[in-house]
């Protein structure tokens, strides 16, 4: 079964070398402010977090959900990483997430990968985390709405960079690509809002303790840890019943006929979420979703302890 590409994961050749590399330097720096702030910011015990929130988004983007018009969308989790641990530590968790899925499930191009890093990773954490703050001293039901409407705009942030990469790169015209991708990422907002504060309800109920980062109780506390990473192998088995509709970008891409310009990795470790050993099939999805969420988890996890270790010395 063929699981599609997570929304606007950008293929390598829809953007111009020009742009490509322009937003791999851009990437680089906020990845750089970011470690630099975690360093003064990260707390001992977000770093476990860190791990069980990529392991966890890294499944939970297996999960494709069906919209209108017979196009698919799933959590793209900027803001859920910025909410649970703040934007510099969510930035490393977008960033170990869409890093990898590049690198291990050629989910998304190499030469773009600083444009789908900025895209996923970056734009969604701190738009869904500027919004999120404005409620922060509010009632949990408020916050929750507000987190809500924050992951429904980190999309549409997202899904409007992609349109502008995408013309700047000559790929499309703006006055088509532009209503295009944000209409219809428009509808996968809602779906990731959904989402977004359904997970949130749930923390909330099993370690509110998690939401609160002013909270020292439970800093040397880290039961939940196995337990979080049961919950994102739980939802990789789910993955065989993820829709095959193509995602927002395939739908604009095949409609407005620049689809061919998509380029073949140049290398191949684990392509479509596929084992070859296990060759094609939901048995092979499957592992190869616990494999990355656990690589995945653990990249995300060590970066904690790296910068942590950084910091004491």
């Amino acid at each position: 079964m063929y699981l599609s590409p997570t929304p606007l994961h950008i293929p390598d050749g829809f953007l111009s070398i020009l742009i490509s590399i322009l937003f791999w330097a851009i990437s680089i720096i906020f990845v750089g402010l970011a470690i630099c702030r975690s360093q003064k910011e990260l707390e001992d015990r977000q770093i476990p977090l860190m791990g069980v929130m990529a392991a966890f988004i890294f499944a939970a983007q297996m999960i494709n959900f069906p919209v209108a018009g017979g196009t698919s969308g799933h959590l793209l989790g900027g803001a859920l990483a910025a909410i649970t641990l703040g934007p510099w530590a969510g930035i490393l968790v977008m960033t170990s997430v869409v890093a990898l899925q590049g690198l291990l499930f050629q989910d998304g191009g190499l030469l773009v990968m600083g444009a789908n890093i900025f895209n996923m990773g970056i734009l969604t954490t701190l738009v869904g985390y500027s919004f999120y703050r404005i409620a922060i001293h509010q009632k949990k039901n408020i916050r929750l709405a507000s987190a809500g409407i924050a992951a429904f705009l980190g999309v549409l942030a997202a899904a409007l960079m992609t349109a502008i990469q995408l013309w700047l790169s000559g790929t499309s015209p703006a006055k088509i690509v532009f209503p295009a991708m944000l209409g219809i990422h428009s509808l996968i907002g809602i779906g990731e809002a959904l989402i977004t504060v359904a997970t949130l309800g749930f923390i909330y109920k099993v370690r509110p303790t998690i939401l609160s980062l002013q909270n020292i109780e439970e800093k040397a506390k880290k039961g939940w840890v196995i337990p979080g990473f049961t919950i994102a192998i739980l939802v990789v088995l789910l993955s065989p019943l993820a829709s095959t509709n193509p995602d927002g970008l395939e739908k604009v891409a095949n409609e407005l006929g620049f689809i061919e310009l998509s380029q073949a990795s140049i290398f191949e470790i684990f392509p479509d979420y596929i084992l070859p050993i296990f060759g094609d099939g939901n048995f092979s999805n499957i592992f190869a979703g616990i494999i990355g969420l656990l690589l995945v988890g653990l990249f995300a996890y060590f970066i904690g302890k790296f910068i942590n270790k950084r910091k004491t010395s």
